[in-house]
């Protein structure tokens, strides 16, 4: 099969790096499939998808359904005569979709399966002090991320790494690994392996809730929840500062182990640092931004910022 006919399926930045290996290495790709131009800004002007601006530059067929199973769509899917369909950060596929080309539909995961299942495997496998990580491409079925497994490949995430970083590294990682599982479909050689069926650790959606820091917990555990929500969508605490209760991002951190008996969230100051004492240790902010303020370094804060000597944060 010289000219294997490829629908690709993908929305943001992380989606592009596999689109474009494809198109790299010469791989026929019939047509694209992204998310509808939304509103966005203070202008609320449409952005187009990541997906779709890579499309246009390099005269790609799209198509942006807001329902997968319009009649209109699923004609115009049909008409792209895919042999093989290729799902990066999409959406659920309804069956009907999935099932269409005779080759099957494959989709890039960015953790190793079956670990991480959810929608931000990146984000949780730092959250959670994972010192590896990686991609896996495999078969779509009936239920999220629990088809047969094709390819896998791991990754090592160092303690500083914060979760903008390990993304990047695994768009690029999963790019080579969407290009080689294609490949493989092609020439017919591959197995499939079952996910095995275990005590799994979940990838939920982040929230307001999980987002939160709680200061009360040992100093790695916050530390690492800190780092796997940098630089998106951002750990969050409220800071009480006199009768004012701002909200505070943090972005960047270190961590200090020593024993004291602060309570936790109890706010220390120096002229350059900014310290918050939590189990075991105290967690050193490094850059941060105040309700109202731009991003900056714990510096710059103190130099035009008065905290009331009681301040903490909850």
């Amino acid at each position: 099969m010289d000219k294997l006919r490829i629908v690709f399926m993908g929305t943001p930045d992380f989606a592009v790096a596999s689109l474009k290996a494809l198109i790299a290495n010469n791989l026929n790709v019939v047509g694209v499939i992204t998310a509808p131009d939304k509103p966005a800004g203070r202008g609320r002007k449409l952005r187009q998808s990541a997906v779709k601006e890579f499309a246009i530059n390099h005269d790609l067929n799209i198509l942006q359904p807001t329902n997968l199973k319009s009649p209109d769509f699923l004609n115009l899917l049909n008409a792209w005569k895919a042999d093989l369909q290729i799902v990066v950060a999409f959406r659920m596929l309804p069956k009907h979709v999935w099932s269409m080309p005779k080759l099957g539909t494959f989709n890039l995961h960015a953790s190793l399966l079956p670990d991480y299942r959810g929608a931000a495997p990146i984000n949780w496998a730092i959250i959670n002090g994972e010192t590896k990580t990686g991609v896996t491409t495999f078969f779509i079925n009936e239920k999220i991320d629990t088809g047969g497994i094709l390819l896998q490949k791991e990754h090592s995430i160092s303690p500083t790494t914060d979760v903008g970083e390990l993304h990047n590294a695994l768009m690029e990682i999963g790019g080579l690994l969407v290009v080689k599982t294609v490949q493989l479909i092609k020439s017919n050689n591959y197995q499939i392996k079952n996910q095995p069926i275990t005590d799994l650790k979940p990838a939920p959606k982040l929230n307001k809730d999980n987002c939160k820091i709680d200061w009360g917990k040992p100093l790695d555990q916050v530390y690492n929840h800190i780092r796997g929500l940098s630089p998106y969508p951002t750990a969050f605490s409220i800071l009480i500062n006199g009768e004012d209760h701002l909200k505070i991002k943090i972005y960047k951190t270190s961590k200090i182990e020593e024993n004291h008996n602060l309570d936790p969230g109890k706010l220390l100051f120096s002229k350059k640092e900014i310290k918050v004492a939590v189990q075991n240790g105290f967690i050193n902010i490094l850059e941060l931004k105040l309700a109202g303020k731009r991003k900056m370094d714990a510096k710059s804060l103190l130099n035009g910022f008065k905290f009331n000597s009681l301040s903490k944060l909850m």
